[in-house]
């Protein structure tokens, strides 16, 4: 089942930003040209509602917004896999309105719980599946999240992808190996991390950078396809400043990063986030102009 979305998914999985105004509202014109942008350049998996979309400063009413929104921009030329999370319930209400907005699939984060244990997750999975008849991919971020709770909850009739977010790749490996139903195994640290899960058995890459610049990644798939590792270091090695600025501050930084570079080169309007991260500092802020004058994109004075 699901062959088609499964084919997009062995790919790039482009998680869109949501741009904010200066009075940290969802600027629509913004959003409509980013998703614009992506799909001008080939994107066929497109993620409103991620991490990169700031999911968790959005209220429930705005993620549904949000997910209309894309959804009739794509107006299918791509993929639209939303994001769902929060509670159980919320997560299927979500998902159920997905569905209603013509989405492609769901995307369920990994619930935000001070307390966790791998059956409890299963169940979660359980619950939002029995909501939608929709395919679903997995955002797995906690090893807490066993192998044997990877297997049961690969089972769900309609889980066709699993987002493994933990960048232990003995872990990964052993969860690929561990799973036999035919799942798309996305590595879900983007391109930071890309060929070394690929090596284990990825097939796909969550991307936030395409917001900004599309051909790196692109290159980077056509390498680790044919299997040209050294072709895909060498464009990781490009890539490794930008991606190690949006990991720092453990990772506090990895949405306002791409912001700035994309208000930079005029991709949206304000390079506002919402708290509780923060825009980038002036020194930071440099670096990231160092950075987009580096992989010509923006002129140097």
């Amino acid at each position: 089942m699901y062959e088609g979305i499964k084919a997009k998914l062995r790919g790039i999985n482009a998680i869109n930003v949501t741009p904010f105004d200066g009075q940290l509202g969802i600027d629509w014109t913004s959003l409509q040209g980013n998703i614009r942008y992506l799909l001008d350049q080939g994107i066929q998996a497109i993620y409103p509602c991620g991490n990169t979309g700031e999911f968790y400063a959005l209220s429930v009413e705005e993620a549904k917004e949000v997910t209309r929104f894309v959804t009739d921009t794509v107006n299918n030329e791509s993929l639209v896999i939303a994001g769902v999370g929060y509670d159980a319930s919320t997560a299927s209400e979500l998902a159920v309105h997905a569905e209603k907005c013509g989405a492609d699939g769901i995307m369920v984060h990994q619930p935000v719980h001070p307390y966790l244990l791998a059956q409890g997750v299963v169940d979660y999975y359980k619950q939002i599946a029995a909501a939608t008849s929709l395919p679903m991919v997995l955002y797995i971020r906690s090893e807490q999240i066993t192998h044997e709770a990877i297997v049961q909850a690969a089972a769900i009739p309609n889980v066709v992808g699993i987002k493994y977010a933990i960048n232990h790749p003995p872990s990964f490996s052993r969860a690929v190996q561990a799973v036999e139903d035919d799942i798309v195994w996305i590595c879900g640290t983007a391109e930071m991390w890309a060929p070394t899960f690929y090596a284990a058995g990825a097939k796909g890459f969550t991307s936030g950078m395409v917001n900004v610049d599309t051909r790196r990644s692109f290159a980077m798939l056509e390498a680790l396809n044919a299997g040209n590792y050294e072709r895909a270091m060498e464009i990781w090695s490009e890539v490794l400043p930008f991606e190690q600025l949006r990991e720092s501050h453990r990772n506090g930084n990895n949405v306002s990063v791409v912001k700035e570079a994309m208000y930079q080169l005029g991709l949206i309007a304000t390079r506002v986030v919402r708290p509780p991260i923060s825009t980038l500092t002036s020194k930071e802020c440099e670096e990231v102009a160092g950075m987009l004058k580096e992989w010509g994109l923006l002129q140097r004075v």
